[in-house]
Protein backbone atom coordinates (compact mmCIF):
# COMPACT_ATOMS: atom_id res chain seq x y z
CA UNK A 1 0.00 0.00 0.00
CA UNK A 2 1.66 3.25 -0.99
CA UNK A 3 0.25 7.13 0.06
CA UNK A 4 -1.05 6.25 2.87
CA UNK A 5 -1.68 9.08 4.97
CA UNK A 6 -0.45 9.03 8.15
CA UNK A 7 -2.68 8.18 11.41
CA UNK A 8 -2.91 8.79 15.17
CA UNK A 9 -3.94 5.69 17.66
CA UNK A 10 -2.71 6.59 20.75
CA UNK A 11 -4.82 9.16 22.83
CA UNK A 12 -4.31 7.78 26.19
CA UNK A 13 -3.54 10.69 28.85
CA UNK A 14 -3.05 8.44 32.43
CA UNK A 15 -4.81 9.76 35.16
CA UNK A 16 -2.05 11.08 37.71
CA UNK A 17 -3.67 8.85 40.15
CA UNK A 18 -3.51 5.66 38.11
CA UNK A 19 0.44 6.76 37.13
CA UNK A 20 1.30 7.31 41.14
CA UNK A 21 0.25 3.46 41.84
CA UNK A 22 3.18 1.40 42.63
CA UNK A 23 3.59 -1.53 41.14
CA UNK A 24 2.67 -4.10 44.04
CA UNK A 25 -0.89 -1.79 44.15
CA UNK A 26 -1.35 -2.48 40.19
CA UNK A 27 -0.42 -6.09 41.16
CA UNK A 28 -2.78 -6.74 44.04
CA UNK A 29 -5.42 -5.14 41.43
CA UNK A 30 -4.80 -7.05 38.74
CA UNK A 31 -4.97 -10.50 41.33
CA UNK A 32 -8.27 -8.97 42.56
CA UNK A 33 -9.81 -8.60 39.68
CA UNK A 34 -8.43 -11.98 38.21
CA UNK A 35 -6.52 -9.74 35.74
CA UNK A 36 -3.36 -11.58 33.71
CA UNK A 37 -1.68 -9.17 31.50
CA UNK A 38 1.26 -10.66 28.78
CA UNK A 39 3.21 -7.83 27.26
CA UNK A 40 3.80 -4.50 28.32
CA UNK A 41 0.73 -2.65 29.38
CA UNK A 42 -0.32 0.46 31.09
CA UNK A 43 -1.64 0.63 34.58
CA UNK A 44 -5.22 -0.79 34.65
CA UNK A 45 -8.15 1.93 36.16
CA UNK A 46 -9.97 1.68 38.78
CA UNK A 47 -12.78 3.62 37.84
CA UNK A 48 -14.47 5.43 35.06
CA UNK A 49 -12.95 8.70 35.80
CA UNK A 50 -9.11 7.31 36.16
CA UNK A 51 -9.77 6.46 31.84
CA UNK A 52 -9.80 10.14 31.30
CA UNK A 53 -12.41 9.94 28.49
CA UNK A 54 -13.51 12.73 26.75
CA UNK A 55 -16.75 14.46 28.16
CA UNK A 56 -18.65 13.45 25.49
CA UNK A 57 -17.87 9.68 26.45
CA UNK A 58 -18.12 10.34 30.08
CA UNK A 59 -21.52 12.17 29.48
CA UNK A 60 -22.73 8.72 27.66
CA UNK A 61 -21.35 6.82 30.79
CA UNK A 62 -23.31 8.80 33.21
CA UNK A 63 -26.57 8.73 30.95
CA UNK A 64 -26.19 4.90 31.15
CA UNK A 65 -26.29 4.73 34.56
CA UNK A 66 -22.64 2.51 34.71
CA UNK A 67 -21.36 2.23 37.92
CA UNK A 68 -17.58 0.94 37.57
CA UNK A 69 -15.79 -0.87 35.50
CA UNK A 70 -15.80 -4.54 34.32
CA UNK A 71 -12.33 -6.06 34.87
CA UNK A 72 -11.95 -6.55 31.03
CA UNK A 73 -12.75 -2.90 31.12
CA UNK A 74 -10.36 -1.70 33.62
CA UNK A 75 -7.20 -3.11 31.98
CA UNK A 76 -8.76 -3.38 28.48
CA UNK A 77 -9.46 0.83 28.26
CA UNK A 78 -6.18 2.17 28.69
CA UNK A 79 -4.87 -0.70 26.29
CA UNK A 80 -7.02 0.10 23.64
CA UNK A 81 -6.73 4.32 23.85
CA UNK A 82 -3.16 3.63 24.04
CA UNK A 83 -3.31 2.32 20.38
CA UNK A 84 -1.07 -0.97 21.12
CA UNK A 85 -3.07 -4.17 19.49
CA UNK A 86 -4.83 -5.90 21.36
CA UNK A 87 -6.43 -9.93 22.27
CA UNK A 88 -8.73 -9.93 24.83
CA UNK A 89 -9.64 -13.63 26.29
CA UNK A 90 -12.92 -13.33 28.25
CA UNK A 91 -16.25 -15.18 28.88
CA UNK A 92 -18.90 -14.08 27.58
CA UNK A 93 -20.93 -11.12 29.36
CA UNK A 94 -17.66 -9.46 30.71
CA UNK A 95 -18.50 -6.17 29.28
CA UNK A 96 -16.35 -6.50 26.15
CA UNK A 97 -18.50 -4.52 23.65
CA UNK A 98 -18.00 -1.57 25.43
CA UNK A 99 -14.48 -2.17 26.39
CA UNK A 100 -13.78 -1.65 22.37
CA UNK A 101 -16.45 0.63 21.47
CA UNK A 102 -15.67 3.45 24.07
CA UNK A 103 -11.81 3.48 22.45
CA UNK A 104 -13.31 3.03 18.43
CA UNK A 105 -15.65 6.71 19.25
CA UNK A 106 -12.42 8.42 20.88
CA UNK A 107 -10.47 7.02 17.16
CA UNK A 108 -12.69 7.98 15.07
CA UNK A 109 -13.35 11.22 16.34
CA UNK A 110 -9.39 12.17 16.41
CA UNK A 111 -9.32 11.23 12.72
CA UNK A 112 -10.02 13.10 9.37
CA UNK A 113 -13.68 13.27 8.54
CA UNK A 114 -15.07 10.61 5.70
CA UNK A 115 -15.00 11.96 2.54
CA UNK A 116 -17.89 11.03 -0.34
CA UNK A 117 -16.76 7.55 -1.28
CA UNK A 118 -14.91 6.84 1.95
CA UNK A 119 -15.37 3.21 3.50
CA UNK A 120 -15.66 3.48 7.59
CA UNK A 121 -13.00 4.47 9.83
CA UNK A 122 -13.99 1.63 12.10
CA UNK A 123 -15.17 -2.23 11.21
CA UNK A 124 -16.32 -4.35 13.74
CA UNK A 125 -16.66 -8.59 12.38
CA UNK A 126 -18.74 -10.72 14.73
CA UNK A 127 -20.09 -13.97 14.15
CA UNK A 128 -23.48 -13.45 13.82
CA UNK A 129 -26.65 -11.33 12.54
CA UNK A 130 -27.87 -11.52 16.68
CA UNK A 131 -24.39 -10.50 17.43
CA UNK A 132 -23.94 -7.46 15.04
CA UNK A 133 -27.03 -5.90 16.47
CA UNK A 134 -26.66 -6.16 19.82
CA UNK A 135 -22.67 -4.79 19.12
CA UNK A 136 -24.66 -1.90 17.05
CA UNK A 137 -26.86 -1.24 19.79
CA UNK A 138 -24.03 0.20 22.18
CA UNK A 139 -22.66 2.01 19.01
CA UNK A 140 -26.21 3.67 18.98
CA UNK A 141 -26.05 4.48 22.78
CA UNK A 142 -22.18 5.71 22.62
CA UNK A 143 -21.85 7.30 19.47
CA UNK A 144 -25.17 9.52 19.47
CA UNK A 145 -23.38 12.03 21.53
CA UNK A 146 -20.46 12.46 18.83
CA UNK A 147 -22.89 12.05 15.75
CA UNK A 148 -20.81 8.67 14.51
CA UNK A 149 -22.62 7.21 12.34
CA UNK A 150 -23.06 2.96 12.21
CA UNK A 151 -24.26 0.21 10.16
CA UNK A 152 -25.09 -3.17 10.59
CA UNK A 153 -24.23 -5.04 7.63
CA UNK A 154 -25.62 -9.04 7.43
CA UNK A 155 -27.12 -12.23 5.70
CA UNK A 156 -30.29 -13.04 5.42
CA UNK A 157 -31.65 -9.64 4.91
CA UNK A 158 -32.50 -7.19 2.11
CA UNK A 159 -29.26 -5.66 0.32
CA UNK A 160 -30.68 -2.53 -0.38
CA UNK A 161 -31.07 -0.71 2.33
CA UNK A 162 -27.89 -2.07 3.94
CA UNK A 163 -26.36 -1.09 0.46
CA UNK A 164 -27.94 2.75 1.02
CA UNK A 165 -26.05 3.37 4.58
CA UNK A 166 -22.68 2.48 2.99
CA UNK A 167 -23.10 4.34 0.07
CA UNK A 168 -24.24 7.31 2.13
CA UNK A 169 -20.93 6.92 4.47
CA UNK A 170 -20.58 5.63 7.94
CA UNK A 171 -17.95 5.89 10.55
CA UNK A 172 -18.35 2.51 11.87
CA UNK A 173 -19.71 -0.41 10.04
CA UNK A 174 -20.61 -3.57 11.85
CA UNK A 175 -20.55 -6.48 9.62
CA UNK A 176 -20.30 -10.72 9.52
CA UNK A 177 -17.44 -11.91 7.42
CA UNK A 178 -19.67 -13.20 4.53
CA UNK A 179 -21.82 -10.09 3.57
CA UNK A 180 -19.04 -7.71 3.79
CA UNK A 181 -17.12 -9.63 1.32
CA UNK A 182 -20.27 -9.41 -0.70
CA UNK A 183 -20.50 -5.42 -0.76
CA UNK A 184 -16.30 -5.43 -1.00
CA UNK A 185 -16.57 -7.21 -4.24
CA UNK A 186 -19.09 -5.39 -5.35
CA UNK A 187 -17.32 -1.92 -4.84
CA UNK A 188 -20.07 -0.52 -2.35
CA UNK A 189 -17.68 0.10 0.15
CA UNK A 190 -14.08 -0.25 0.65
CA UNK A 191 -11.57 -0.19 3.23
CA UNK A 192 -9.42 2.16 2.54
CA UNK A 193 -9.94 4.34 5.63
CA UNK A 194 -10.11 1.82 8.32
CA UNK A 195 -7.64 2.08 10.81
CA UNK A 196 -9.70 0.20 13.32
CA UNK A 197 -10.58 -3.32 13.27
CA UNK A 198 -12.50 -5.66 15.73
CA UNK A 199 -12.55 -9.12 15.56
CA UNK A 200 -15.61 -9.99 18.09
CA UNK A 201 -15.88 -14.03 19.26
CA UNK A 202 -13.39 -14.78 16.92
CA UNK A 203 -12.64 -18.22 18.09
CA UNK A 204 -16.75 -19.04 17.06
CA UNK A 205 -16.18 -17.16 13.89
CA UNK A 206 -13.11 -19.81 13.00
CA UNK A 207 -15.55 -22.25 14.07
CA UNK A 208 -18.25 -21.81 11.68
CA UNK A 209 -15.62 -21.74 9.04
CA UNK A 210 -15.08 -17.78 8.24
CA UNK A 211 -11.31 -17.75 8.33
CA UNK A 212 -11.10 -17.82 4.47
CA UNK A 213 -13.44 -14.85 4.66
CA UNK A 214 -11.47 -13.09 7.61
CA UNK A 215 -7.69 -13.06 6.00
CA UNK A 216 -9.43 -11.69 2.74
CA UNK A 217 -11.17 -8.79 4.52
CA UNK A 218 -8.00 -8.03 6.72
CA UNK A 219 -5.85 -8.19 3.60
CA UNK A 220 -7.76 -5.24 2.11
CA UNK A 221 -6.82 -2.76 5.54
CA UNK A 222 -3.93 -0.84 6.10
CA UNK A 223 -0.94 -2.61 7.92
CA UNK A 224 -0.39 0.20 9.97
CA UNK A 225 -3.72 -0.06 11.70
CA UNK A 226 -5.56 -0.98 15.11
CA UNK A 227 -6.04 -4.80 15.94
CA UNK A 228 -8.56 -5.92 18.96
CA UNK A 229 -9.54 -9.39 18.73
CA UNK A 230 -11.87 -10.75 20.89
CA UNK A 231 -12.55 -14.65 22.41
CA UNK A 232 -14.13 -16.81 24.80
CA UNK A 233 -11.41 -19.63 24.17
CA UNK A 234 -7.20 -19.56 22.56
CA UNK A 235 -6.59 -22.40 20.43
CA UNK A 236 -4.10 -22.49 18.22
CA UNK A 237 -6.67 -21.70 15.51
CA UNK A 238 -7.19 -18.22 17.01
CA UNK A 239 -3.33 -17.87 18.21
CA UNK A 240 -1.96 -18.30 14.94
CA UNK A 241 -4.54 -15.45 13.35
CA UNK A 242 -3.34 -12.96 16.21
CA UNK A 243 0.44 -13.69 15.25
CA UNK A 244 -0.60 -13.42 11.62
CA UNK A 245 -2.44 -10.11 11.37
CA UNK A 246 -1.47 -8.38 14.79
CA UNK A 247 1.65 -6.63 15.64
CA UNK A 248 3.54 -6.48 19.11
CA UNK A 249 -0.40 -7.40 20.79
CA UNK A 250 -0.88 -7.33 24.62
CA UNK A 251 -2.86 -9.90 25.59
CA UNK A 252 -5.57 -9.79 28.54
CA UNK A 253 -6.86 -13.15 30.51
CA UNK A 254 -9.95 -12.70 32.60
CA UNK A 255 -10.59 -15.10 35.04
CA UNK A 256 -7.65 -17.75 33.79
CA UNK A 257 -4.28 -17.95 31.69
CA UNK A 258 -6.38 -21.18 30.17
CA UNK A 259 -9.88 -19.24 29.94
CA UNK A 260 -11.59 -21.96 27.93
CA UNK A 261 -15.09 -20.98 28.39
CA UNK A 262 -17.84 -19.69 31.72
CA UNK A 263 -16.51 -21.38 34.31
CA UNK A 264 -19.04 -19.64 37.01
CA UNK A 265 -21.46 -22.84 35.60
CA UNK A 266 -22.52 -25.41 37.69
CA UNK A 267 -23.46 -28.59 36.03
CA UNK A 268 -25.78 -32.01 36.80
CA UNK A 269 -25.92 -35.00 34.48
CA UNK A 270 -28.96 -36.88 35.12
CA UNK A 271 -28.72 -40.39 33.04
CA UNK A 272 -31.98 -41.67 32.25
CA UNK A 273 -34.42 -43.62 29.52
CA UNK A 274 -35.75 -41.30 26.42
CA UNK A 275 -39.09 -42.16 27.62
CA UNK A 276 -38.68 -40.82 31.35
CA UNK A 277 -37.19 -37.08 29.40
CA UNK A 278 -40.45 -35.31 29.82
CA UNK A 279 -41.23 -36.59 33.08
CA UNK A 280 -37.98 -35.50 34.97
CA UNK A 281 -38.26 -32.31 32.99
CA UNK A 282 -41.64 -31.35 34.17
CA UNK A 283 -40.18 -31.92 38.17
CA UNK A 284 -37.31 -30.25 37.55
CA UNK A 285 -39.46 -27.54 36.16
CA UNK A 286 -41.16 -27.34 39.61
CA UNK A 287 -38.27 -27.56 41.04
CA UNK A 288 -36.59 -24.75 39.67
CA UNK A 289 -39.73 -22.66 40.16
CA UNK A 290 -39.67 -23.11 44.01
CA UNK A 291 -36.32 -21.79 44.20
CA UNK A 292 -35.72 -18.89 41.10
CA UNK A 293 -37.24 -15.44 41.03
CA UNK A 294 -40.28 -14.57 38.96
CA UNK A 295 -37.74 -12.56 36.72
CA UNK A 296 -35.24 -15.33 35.95
CA UNK A 297 -34.80 -17.24 32.34
CA UNK A 298 -34.58 -20.65 31.37
CA UNK A 299 -33.36 -22.31 28.33
CA UNK A 300 -34.19 -25.58 26.91
CA UNK A 301 -32.04 -27.34 24.35
CA UNK A 302 -33.12 -29.95 22.28
CA UNK A 303 -31.39 -31.57 18.86
CA UNK A 304 -34.75 -31.28 16.23
CA UNK A 305 -37.36 -28.45 15.35
CA UNK A 306 -39.72 -30.90 15.70
CA UNK A 307 -38.49 -31.51 19.10
CA UNK A 308 -38.56 -28.08 20.15
CA UNK A 309 -42.87 -27.97 19.51
CA UNK A 310 -43.14 -30.99 21.34
CA UNK A 311 -41.42 -30.04 24.39
CA UNK A 312 -42.98 -26.60 24.26
CA UNK A 313 -46.44 -27.57 24.32
CA UNK A 314 -45.52 -30.50 26.79
CA UNK A 315 -44.45 -28.14 29.25
CA UNK A 316 -47.20 -25.71 28.48
CA UNK A 317 -49.31 -28.82 30.14
CA UNK A 318 -47.76 -28.43 33.23
CA UNK A 319 -48.45 -24.92 33.39
CA UNK A 320 -45.19 -23.06 32.35
CA UNK A 321 -45.87 -20.61 29.18
CA UNK A 322 -42.80 -20.72 27.02
CA UNK A 323 -41.37 -19.80 23.68
CA UNK A 324 -39.35 -21.56 21.10
CA UNK A 325 -36.89 -20.90 18.15
CA UNK A 326 -35.53 -23.18 15.56
CA UNK A 327 -34.25 -22.66 12.05
CA UNK A 328 -37.49 -23.14 10.11
CA UNK A 329 -38.57 -19.69 11.75
CA UNK A 330 -38.37 -16.81 9.90
CA UNK A 331 -35.76 -13.78 10.78
CA UNK A 332 -38.59 -11.69 11.73
CA UNK A 333 -40.21 -14.57 13.87
CA UNK A 334 -36.61 -15.40 15.29
CA UNK A 335 -35.79 -11.74 16.48
CA UNK A 336 -39.49 -11.31 17.84
CA UNK A 337 -38.89 -14.45 20.30
CA UNK A 338 -35.48 -13.31 21.45
CA UNK A 339 -36.64 -10.17 22.42
CA UNK A 340 -39.96 -11.54 24.44
CA UNK A 341 -37.32 -13.72 26.05
CA UNK A 342 -35.03 -10.68 26.48
CA UNK A 343 -37.57 -8.23 28.46
CA UNK A 344 -39.14 -11.41 30.52
CA UNK A 345 -42.71 -10.45 31.69
CA UNK A 346 -44.93 -13.93 30.89
CA UNK A 347 -42.52 -15.69 29.14
CA UNK A 348 -39.08 -17.17 30.89
CA UNK A 349 -38.40 -20.22 29.14
CA UNK A 350 -36.96 -20.53 26.06
CA UNK A 351 -36.72 -24.25 24.04
CA UNK A 352 -34.40 -23.96 21.34
CA UNK A 353 -32.03 -25.47 18.79
CA UNK A 354 -28.54 -24.63 18.93
CA UNK A 355 -29.94 -21.63 16.84
CA UNK A 356 -30.93 -19.58 19.81
CA UNK A 357 -27.39 -19.18 20.90
CA UNK A 358 -26.64 -16.98 18.31
CA UNK A 359 -28.96 -14.49 19.45
CA UNK A 360 -28.08 -14.65 23.37
CA UNK A 361 -24.76 -12.87 22.94
CA UNK A 362 -24.08 -10.88 25.96
CA UNK A 363 -26.94 -12.03 27.54
CA UNK A 364 -25.85 -15.11 28.23
CA UNK A 365 -24.71 -13.81 31.65
CA UNK A 366 -28.87 -13.80 32.47
CA UNK A 367 -29.35 -17.19 31.71
CA UNK A 368 -30.29 -18.43 35.05
CA UNK A 369 -30.91 -22.12 34.36
CA UNK A 370 -30.03 -24.33 31.10
CA UNK A 371 -31.29 -28.00 30.67
CA UNK A 372 -29.77 -29.56 27.57
CA UNK A 373 -31.93 -32.74 26.64
CA UNK A 374 -29.95 -34.12 24.52
CA UNK A 375 -26.22 -32.64 24.09
CA UNK A 376 -23.46 -31.03 25.63
CA UNK A 377 -24.06 -27.26 27.23
CA UNK A 378 -24.46 -25.06 24.17
CA UNK A 379 -23.84 -21.55 25.70
CA UNK A 380 -21.62 -22.76 29.10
Amino acid sequence: MINLQPIRKNFYVPHPVVQKRSQHEVDEYRRSREIYVKNQAPNPIQNFSEANFPDYVMDSIIKQGYESPTAIQAQGWPTALSGKDLVGIAKTGSGKTLAYILPAIVHINNQQQLSRGDGPIALVLAPTRELAQQIQEVANEFGHSSYIRNTCIFGGSPKGPQARDLERGVEIIIATPGRLIDFLQRGTTNLKRCTYLVLDEADRMLDMGFEPQIRKILEQIRPDRQTLMWSATWPKEVQKLANDFLNDFVQINIGSLQTSANHNIHQIVDVCQETEKEQKLGTLLQEIGNTLDPDSKIIIFVETKKKVEGITRTIGKYGWPALSIHGDKSQNERDYVLRTFRTGGQYSILVATDVAARGLGEYKEEINKQINLEKQSILA
